[in-house]
């Protein structure tokens, strides 16, 4: 299958805080959408890897995308070495997308500068065809994405540019609350985490309207780009 875009986070969940609703916004438009979850996110405080296993399956149905898969890495223990990349190489010789979206640069947990960088290095490597992988036996033809964006995460960094997602912020949240162990819960008895607080949704709300105000839209979400963007013309600005 043939994906416009695939969107890699280094836990389940991640892609939805980062760039749920202009994925949300992409599906809506036609587009083919997937996602690859580098680990089970078996480390994190509350919840299990089994659990969010079936939270990330409902998730992806709530955004529409067409595939969610796993890659079953270390929780922040894996590394950007040849074998790591071996395994990206081959989620994104298999799906060919366009695009690929990734974690942020620089990030409060570890695991997100060390996703992004994986995965950037290996959508270059992935057009090399003198680096050979296979998958169910067959082999697989180099492919190079056109695109790597890095949605924005914990660190309110600058985005070189916003998606207008004016009228996705509500899937979005859905997307993330089917993370329910993972958010605020009243009833649970779990330890306290950064993220669930009462108000964490209000600040995603904030940062989405504050993005969208600089655009001159509702609601935004930012990214940050490796190379210069190009435009053919200046009407094609916002």
């Amino acid at each position: 299958m043939k994906l416009d875009i695939l969107a890699f986070g280094a836990h389940p969940d991640d892609v939805e805080l980062g760039a749920g609703a202009t994925i949300a916004k992409e599906v809506s438009l036609g587009k083919k959408v997937g996602i690859v979850d580098l680990t089970r996110g078996e480390l994190g405080t509350r919840g299990t890897a089994d659990l969010r296993d079936v939270e990330a399956k409902n998730s992806a149905k709530i955004l529409g995308v067409s595939v969610r898969e796993n890659l079953r890495f270390a929780d922040g223990f894996f590394v950007n070495d040849k074998a790591h990349q071996l395994e990206v190489i081959k989620m994104i010789r298999k799906y060919q997308p366009e695009i690929v979206l990734c974690n942020a640069v620089d990030d409060r947990h570890i695991d997100h500068g060390k996703g992004s960088k994986l995965v950037s290095d290996a959508c270059f490597l992935s057009g090399l065809r003198k680096i050979e992988t296979t998958l169910n036996d067959d082999v697989q033809t180099a492919w190079r994405p056109k695109l790597v964006y890095h949605y924005m995460q914990w660190k309110d960094d600058k985005p070189d540019f916003v998606v207008n997602v004016s009228g996705f912020i509500p899937t979005k949240v859905e997307a993330i609350k089917a993370f329910a162990s993972q958010f605020y819960d009243p009833n649970s008895v779990e330890p306290e985490t950064p993220i669930t607080s009462k108000t964490f949704f209000d600040s995603l709300d904030y940062r989405a309207q504050d993005l969208g105000r600089l655009i001159g839209v509702q609601h935004g979400e930012g990214f940050t780009v490796e190379r210069y963007l190009g435009v053919n013309t200046l009407a094609d600005l916002m």
